[in-house]
This record gives structure tokens, sequence and C-alpha cells, in this order.
């Protein structure tokens, strides 16, 4: 398998890398602001490690003087900001709540100082591609240009003529930990750990981020400092030693605290060039120099840069587009965002960190998975991922069953071995169950089924499902325990697209009761629909409706009892699995498309909100209206996916709003996980070519073509597929993972 899939790499890279290359389409400055929260720094294809530009722990006051900004949120980096403290090792990228963003280095000249709002400086000539930034620094002259590996980070600073330092800051960071640690080793190298944790402010275990950091020169002299918070001001505590330093002399080499960090102090000739590598790990500082000696043996930047730059490349080109360079910009840029979380954990020796425990497992043969935002991208990350990445989305599922088999559960919103239990609902079954549909099955179903059944049934200390024995009893979550629960509405719906994905891997297991229990229970929605609203409305346990009722309440993010983040208008259609019932709750298919409807045209619609970005594509189930769909799809996309920093709609959630703008500008679209059913409408190229992954599907490539009757052409007037015709605006997963060619007619006139 293995040989089989090294021969199908190589053969495409080959093939095209001689044209243009595709990340040359790709910029990382998309999402960068309108609280996109993705970041431009050295990323490297789901790497443990990046590079960050950090601008966001102070703001311009008064006369031009910075201040500590108090409302630091999810983001290392914001477009509008203009001034940088350093550079994190530790990233997430389009995520709502802060965390890492840590182990900064900062490049100064001059004077040394510690505090970060005097030595911190704006900056110009940003430059952003995939692994590689640069920037001047506008204090200092100094031009800073970092990449990175799986595992480890590398900056090359390029200084003036004078006195000059790197420092190394553990204080400042997204995280909501302060505790660190750290040894100066010698003149060129310093080793220690940053807790992280906490993440949305729940209360899980906190867990040590450790880091070795190796300089190509060695320093006149170098220290630790030490804030003391008894000051006012910044005090150092000065551990320094020089050239003749003998290890245990009466020099203090080890401190700890909340705010602390180390300086390496030169001379520097004019342009003269120092590199600083710094190796991760999760599991102890001896793994953290064990991948870096592994990653980085030299301090060869341009190498470095080059291989990251070639795995991009690698994976971008699976998919190549014919169109215009914005539609390829954008496309590009999703899909580079879509290919960053979850990201590895494992040290090169095959170590993590156990899920849910404080030891260390060790699996050399597969690559170990974290950060998995599961809430967001079960509903088109992972289908992307199977379609596109199959070898990739097969290690991630492996990794979610391996956590349930350490930690009991299988995962929620985990992080970095720890369960966050962020949102709410049962996403990792539709994950599994959509995976093994879609025909990825080369990892522990078995389990992953009783662990999924485990979440379904138990009714008490259900980590997945707190509110599971009132479900279990009512069908549905009631309102009378918002204020424990919160969302109850919303709660519900995620747990009836769980069971219906449970009932069909139980069919296709051969489960036939387990098919039965879990199918009628998806079916629990249409105890929450109120005939009166049309909508799906919170409900006591008594079985009244909650009363005052507003629909509209939540538009703007306020709390609005029933629902998470949204209204009931955001949540009226959630019912993936089962439209065709929802339909005939809301009075037959021109009663639904007219309510759809309704839902863009009263501004309810949420281009930034998951539980209602597959509205668009509903118009598909209605005969003679899915040239809605068409148009609806063609319309969002030019209004809220520019190539711009703002070029995002919202929190883009760990990839999943840059995966519906791949998803939408191919042409197909998964309506929900466990569906193996693409919804169809006009797509953005010419032609687009998927390499299929022949170990999973067919060793010949998908093709999808657009053939325009005129240059307005916008809307589907015919389909085919392997020169057959295709009497639907559906088409199945199963069809086109065979290869072949899908083909498009587009005409200016609706049909």
């Amino acid at each position: 398998m293995k040989l089989h899939l090294t021969i199908f790499t190589l053969f495409f890279s080959a093939s095209s890398l001689a044209d243009k290359a595709i990340t040359d389409y790709v910029n990382p400055f998309i999402g960068t602001a309108n609280f996109g929260a993705t970041h431009p720094g050295a990323q490297f294809p789901h790497g443990m490690a990046s590079v960050v530009p950090f601008n966001v722990a102070f703001k311009a006051g008064k006369e031009n003087k910075f201040e500590k900004d108090e409302a630091w949120n999810s983001r290392s980096y914001v477009y509008e900001n203009k001034y940088l403290t350093g550079f994190s090792h530790v990233n997430l990228s389009g995520v709502g709540c802060p965390d890492l963003g840590s182990i900064l280095l900062m490049p100064t000249s001059g004077k040394l100082q510690f505090d970060a709002r005097e030595y911190g400086s704006t900056y110009k000539n940003e430059v952003a591609s995939p692994g590689y930034f640069r920037n001047t620094l506008d204090k200092y002259d100094i031009d800073v240009e970092v990449s990175s590996s799986l595992r480890t980070g590398i900056s090359r600073y390029t200084f003036p003529k004078g006195e000059s330092h790197i420092l190394l800051n553990l204080g400042l960071g997204l995280t909501n930990e302060t505790g660190s640690m750290l040894k100066v080793v010698s003149n060129n190298e310093v080793e220690g750990f940053k807790m992280i944790g906490t993440f949305c402010y729940h209360s899980e275990d906190v867990r040590p981020v450790y880091f070795v950091a190796k300089l190509s020169k060695e320093a006149k002299s170098a220290g630790a400092w030490k804030k003391m918070p008894k000051y006012k001001n910044v005090e150092a505590e000065w551990v320094g030693y020089n050239d003749n330093y003998k290890p245990y002399d009466n020099y203090r080499q080890e401190i700890a605290g909340d705010d602390i960090g180390a300086y390496f102090s030169f001379d520097t000739t004019k342009q003269e060039q120092v590199v600083v590598k710094v190796g991760i790990s999760y599991v102890s500082i001896e793994n953290a120099r064990e991948n870096l000696n592994a990653e980085q043996p030299n301090f060869a930047f341009e190498q470095t840069r080059e291989k990251s730059k070639q795995k991009w490349q690698e994976l971008l080109e699976r998919i190549q587009v014919e169109g215009t360079d914005n539609n390829k910009t954008l496309f590009y840029t999703a899909l580079y965002h879509a290919l960053i979380h979850p990201n590895i954990i494992q040290d090169s020796n095959g170590d993590y960190p156990l899920m849910g425990q404080h030891g260390v497992g060790n699996n050399k043969t597969k690559n170990r998975y974290s950060v998995y935002s599961l809430w967001d991208t079960h509903r088109n990350l992972h289908p992307l991922l199977s379609l596109v990445y199959p070898e990739i989305q097969s290690e991630m599922v492996n990794s979610m069953v391996d956590m349930a088999k350490e930690s009991g559960w299988l995962p929620k919103w985990e992080l970095l071995g720890m369960e966050t239990e962020v949102m709410v609902g049962d996403p990792a079954t539709p994950v599994i169950a959509d995976t093994y549909l879609r025909g990825i099955r080369d990892f522990d179903i078995d389990s992953a089924y009783r662990f999924a059944k485990k979440s379904a049934l138990t009714t008490q200390k259900n980590l997945l499902r707190p509110e599971n024995k009132q479900y279990s009893e009512l069908g549905y979550v009631s309102v009378d325990g918002e204020d424990t629960w919160g969302g109850t509405v919303s709660t519900s719906l995620e747990y009836y697209i769980a069971d219906w994905n449970l009932a069909m891997l139980a069919k296709e297991l051969g489960h036939q009761a387990d098919y039965q229990l879990f199918s009628q229970r998806s079916l629990g929605y249409k105890k929450l629909f109120d005939a009166n609203t049309g909508m799906l409305r919170p409900k006591h346990s008594d079985g009244k409706w909650l009363t005052p009722y507003d629909p509209q309440l939540g538009r703007n993010f306020e709390p609005a009892p029933g629902y998470i983040e949204g209204n009931a208008w955001n949540y009226r259609f959630y019912v993936p699995h089962d439209i065709n019932g929802l339909m005939g709750l809301l009075g037959g298919e021109n009663k639904f498309a007219e309510q759809l409807e309704l839902t863009f045209t009263s501004d309810n619609f949420d281009m930034a909100n998951e539980p209602d970005i597959t509205y668009p594509f509903l118009f598909n189930y209605v005969k003679g209206q899915e040239w809605r769909s068409q148009r609806k799809v063609t319309e969002l996309i030019k209004a809220h996916f520019k190539n711009t920093p703002g070029g995002i709609p919202g929190n883009d959630d760990t990839g999943v709003l840059s995966t519906w703008l791949v998803f939408s500008m191919m042409g197909i679209y998964p309506v929900s996980p466990g569906d193996m059913n693409y919804a169809l409408v006009t797509p953005s190229f010419d032609e687009i070519t998927i390499s299929l992954n022949p170990d999973y599907y067919s060793d010949k490539a998908l093709v999808l073509k657009s053939i325009k009757s005129n240059s307005q052409a916008e809307f589907i007037s015919d389909i085919h597929f392997n020169n057959q015709k295709v009497n639907s605006y559906f088409i199945n997963h199963q069809q086109l993972v065979g290869g072949g060619e899908l083909t498009f007619q587009l005409d200016d006139k609706h049909h």
C-alpha cells in the first residue's frame, strides 16, 4: 500500500511541477481579518510546530504608547494590528477560543530590554507563502524570515551592525495558563516548557509543551530573566554568563515562574545573519531535542523552506483547476487552510501524550493527530479529506479510535490529548460512520462502533452526551435544563444527526436491531416542531412550549434559550438526514422552498454559522427549484469570499468555512455526514481534476467539466457522468470515486 501511494504521489508531483507552482496561488493573509482567526505564519501541512508573527499583545494608546490589549482573543495575528512582540512556535488556526500562541522569539538590537511593550516593534514588507513568512522590524531594521517542518520552527534574522539580541519570552501567549520553566544550557542553547490548557476557559487538564532552541552563533553573553510581580516595572533577574561559563558554578541556570524568558546577546556586523531552530514536543525536553536533531540537524533555512513548499505542492495539486487566477487563489488558499488541522502530535520517535491521562503512548507505524474541532469539522472537512486525501482521513479516524481506547470516550473537542468538552452534540459518531461508508475501512471499526454506541446509550456520567438520560426518555433535551446544559434545541438536533449516522453504520455492519433503534431516535426532531411558528422550538419536559418565544432572538449572538450561537432560523432546517420528513412538516415542497428562500431574504442566514451553511444546497430537494441553489451558492461565494485579509466571512473553525468554499467551487457538496450523495451546483472552474488515491479508490482521475453555452451561462441545463445522463441534482460518492468525467452543461437561463 505505501509503495503504491508513493509512486502515485511522485507521478503527480513530477507531472505538474513544470507548470506554475500551485503554492503560488495561496495567500495566507486571507482570513487574518474579519475574525477569520487564521494566521499568515510558516505552517507545514498538519504540522505540530508553526512560526507565526505575534501582534495581539498590545495596542496603540495615547501618544502612540503601546498598552496591554485586554481584549486578547483566539488569534496570534490580526492583520490590522501592527505592533509585533515576537514569533510564536505553537499555534492554532481558525479557532474561537484562546490557547497556544506560545514560545515567542524576538530579535532586537541596541539596549537590552525585557518588557515587551518596550522591545516590541511595528513592521513592514510582509510576505507570506506556504511554509514561509518574512517582514522587517521598523524599530531595529532587522529582516526576519521564518519557516517550519512538522515538529520544528526555524528563523533567520538579518541584523544591523552593533549590539544585537535574541529574546525568548515564555510569559506572552494566548493560553490561559501562565507557568513555565527554562534552562539556559549554553550560550547558544535554551530548553524548557510552557504550560497550556483550559481552552475556552473549561477546566480540563493542563499540559506542558516542551522546547529546545539552538542558535547558529554563540552569544557573547546569555542568561534568563524573570518579571518580579512586586515591582511596578519589569525587573530583570540576571543569570548571565560568558564564554568562560562552567556548569554548576555559582550561576543559577534554571528559573521557573509565570513571566520568564531568556536572552542571547551578540556583536553583529552589518547584514550578519543568525539562525535559530526550535524543536517542539508534548512529551519531554529530550523528545523536543530529538525532534530537532531529526528534522533540523543543521541550520538549513532554505532547505527547510523548500521542503515545506514541496509538501504543500504535493498535497494541493491533488486537485487541479482551470479558471481565473482570482478563483485559483480563493480555492487553493481555502484548501491550504483545510490542511492545517487536525495536526500530528507524535514525536519523531513515535511518542505522544495519552488521551485523558498523564502518560505516554508510542506508535511508529502511523501518525497520531490532535486538535479535533469536531462540532465544526464533522460537517464537511472530514468528508473532503475522505474524498481527496483518504490516507490522511484514515489516520485521523485511527487516532480518534485510539483516543477512545485510552480514555473510554471518543473525542468531542480534543486538544493535545485533553477533552475540552467545548460545544454540544456527539460529533465523533458522524465522522466515523461517514468515513466507513465512504469506503475507508482500515481502522478498528468494531471498537469504533462499540464506543459510538456507548455515547448513544450511556445515561449517567456521559462525557459526550451529558443530557442523554433526558434525551433517551423524552426524545429531546428539554429547556428546563437550559441553565445547566444550554442550547437544548441545538443539542437535540446534533444528537439526531449522530443517531442517524449510527443507524446507517449499524445497517452497514448488519446490526439490524440497532439500525431500527437509532433510526427511530433520529426522527425525534418532530417532537420539537411547532406547527404554529414552523420552527424547531424549545420545549419543557412536560411537553409545553417555551413561552414567550421570539424566533429572531439570537441573531446577534445574544443569549437565546434553546440555541447555540444562533437563532431559531439558523436551526430551522438543520435536519440534513431527513429533509423530506421536515418538508412534510412544513407543508410540502412549495412551502419548504418558500420558507427556505425567506431565510435568506429576511437576513436570517449566517454564512459564518456552521448549522446553516448547508441551507443554500437544500433547494436541490425541490424539483424545479434547483436553480436557486446554483444561484445562491454563486452569490455567496462572490459576496463573502475574497482575496483580502477579511476574505473569510468569520471564524474559519479549523478550516470549515474554507472547506465550504472548496466544495462549493467544485460544484459538489456533502449535505449531511453519513449521506453519500453530494448536492450538485454550478462549478467555479472550467475543469477540475481530482487525482484519486488508488489505494482506496479508482486509479482513474475524477474530472469535473463545465461547458457554457455563452459567457453569461451560470445555470445547469444538463448533467452527464461518463456519458450517462444524470437525472438528479445529486450524485453518489461511490460513483465519483470510481473515476471518470462529470460534465455540467451551463446556460444563462435556469431550467
